[in-house]
């Protein structure tokens, strides 16, 4: 799968997840290199599932709860779920977000 594009709406996301995941896993984290768009949880991060809990738990709080994380994730299958990147999930950020100020409008 295709990593979203890092947009000037989406950079600032991605941003805040790379700071996310560092709280969630540890600076040790930043050992892996740059974390970008195209970064996979698994095959990049190899992210445990607890530390999935931490980082929704961290998403919930900064951008409430209509980003539903784990309700994201459980629209996917095994192998969509592997494939994921940073990008994808600012993208999903981004559009529950901004989807959230519009109805709020």
């Amino acid at each position: 799968m295709a990593a979203e594009p890092r947009t000037e709406r989406t950079r600032p996301i991605v941003d805040e997840i790379t700071d996310m995941l560092v709280s969630v896993v540890g600076d040790e984290l930043l050992v892996v290199g740059e974390i970008g768009p195209a970064t996979t949880f698994n095959d990049d991060l190899a992210l445990e599932s607890i530390e999935f809990v931490a980082l929704a738990e961290l998403l919930q709080e900064r951008y409430g709860p209509s980003v539903d994380f784990l309700g994201f994730l459980a629209e996917k299958d095994i192998d969509q779920i592997l494939a994921m990147s940073v990008g994808e999930l600012a993208a999903h950020v981004d559009r529950v977000t901004t989807a959230g100020r519009a109805c709020a409008s």
